[in-house]
């Protein structure tokens, strides 16, 4: 695409996200939830793609705003007023998951944010209990573990058809766990917690709750302050639509003083006054200095990556304009359909048949041998695994997409 006038106005947000439909032309219907699916926001292409809880593809108004910050970063003079309003993506994101804007940060990614919740515990030199569930992120398992061969106690809750039972979790957390660690929307199969139910289990027994939201917030209505939920942390590359390097982080504001200082970074001062460079106020140490009383100032660190930040001030403006319902319903028309073809055909499920995330996953001994050369030919791209494949839909897709995938599939 190139940088022209009307790209930078549509990346600082002067015209409205649904009127970049391709490079070159334009499409004045507004971005409401009637757009859905809406193709004419991103690139035509040939790849029927059905991979977004992988990575989601960044949509033309998107571009054309990181675009329009690489300009800036160039010092083009067209570029001059281009602002990433990295204060408004905070706020905007606080809004989309009902959270206050002083309870949520930036962090570099969901890892980054579980293990900054963890050190900020004081896990795992201070010991105690700790309940996950082996549908958690498959990346957080060797921490959990890590974390048990440190001292701690860890109770792993197992799946039960695709599901965490409440009364395992119930029976998981007993007095004296400090934390319960867990993905909200699993990235294996798509199962959703309850999470208010768990977290009302876990309070009730003491303990917090940490909940790992990079397969929900965008495509499923979050809720954090009804949750009751004490920390959570997402990425921006899924279902916000955003890019690679940059997360957020929440933490619940009345478990703020509880926690344990374990970060210093600039990015989170208040003040900051040298005693020790020319013209300085006198001063006995070399500095005087203050940490902001929110989230931001318990957790933030150095310089973060600032083209996701741009990318985001547009994606999450969409996202707050369609409504997540609408974009959880939109996907839900596609995916009963792939559940109950997909079942008939002889594939094993695990995904439950309840589930309303945009998630399906299917068992398949040998799925990358079986299924990739096919795929590949026929230009589908989804999530292949060892012995799973996983499909994931969303704004853009069509129930053409699904009808293609199911004939290249064909039975088990």
């Amino acid at each position: 695409m190139n940088l022209t006038r009307r790209n930078l106005l549509l990346a600082t947000g002067s015209l409205p996200f649904a009127r970049l439909a391709l490079a070159d032309t334009a499409d004045t219907t507004p971005a409401t939830s009637k757009d859905l699916p809406f193709k004419q926001g991103f690139h035509k292409t040939s790849l029927t793609y059905l991979d977004s809880g992988s990575q989601h593809p960044l949509s033309l108004a998107a571009q054309a705003a990181a675009q329009s910050y690489l300009a800036q970063r160039a010092l083009d003079p067209a570029a001059a007023d281009f602002d990433r309003n990295e204060q408004g993506v905070l706020a905007k994101y606080a809004q989309l998951v009902n959270a206050d804007v002083d309870e949520v940060c930036y962090v570099q990614s969901t890892t980054a944010g579980e293990q900054m919740i963890l050190r900020a515990l004081g896990l795992p030199e201070s010991g105690g209990h700790i309940v996950c569930d082996t549908l958690h992120f498959f990346g957080s398992i060797p921490l959990y573990q890590e974390m048990e061969r440190q001292g701690m106690k860890v109770t792993w809750v197992r799946e039960r058809d695709g599901r965490i039972p409440l009364e395992d979790m119930q029976k998981a957390i007993t007095p004296g766990t400090r934390l319960v660690a867990l993905s909200l929307v699993s990235t294996i199969n798509g199962f959703e917690h309850d999470l208010k139910a768990v977290c009302d289990m876990a309070h009730a027994a003491g303990a917090l709750v940490y909940a790992d939201i990079i397969h929900a917030v965008g495509c499923v209505p979050v809720d954090l302050h009804a949750s009751g939920v004490d920390f959570a942390a997402g990425a921006s590359y899924k279902w916000l639509m955003g890019e690679f390097g940059l997360g957020f982080m929440y933490v619940r504001r009345e478990v703020q003083p509880q926690l344990k200082r374990s970060n210093y970074g600039y990015y989170g001062m208040s003040a900051f006054q040298p005693h020790v460079y020319l013209f300085d106020p006198p001063g006995e140490a070399v500095a005087d200095y203050a940490f902001q009383d929110n989230a931001t100032g318990q957790f933030a660190l150095g310089t973060h990556a600032h083209i996701p930040i741009a990318i985001l001030n547009q994606s999450l403006d969409y996202l707050l304009g369609v409504g997540v319902a609408n974009i959880q319903a939109h996907a839900q028309s596609l995916i009963t359909r792939l559940k109950q073809e997909l079942t008939e055909r002889g594939y094993t499920l695990v995904t439950p048949m309840e589930s309303t995330t945009p998630i399906v996953a299917c068992a398949l001994e040998d799925a990358r041998t079986k299924l990739g050369p096919k795929l590949k030919e026929a230009n589908i791209r989804i999530t292949l695994s060892a012995n799973r494949f996983r499909i994931s839909a969303s704004v853009f897709n069509d129930m053409a997409d699904i009808e293609r995938l199911l004939e290249v599939l064909g039975t088990a």
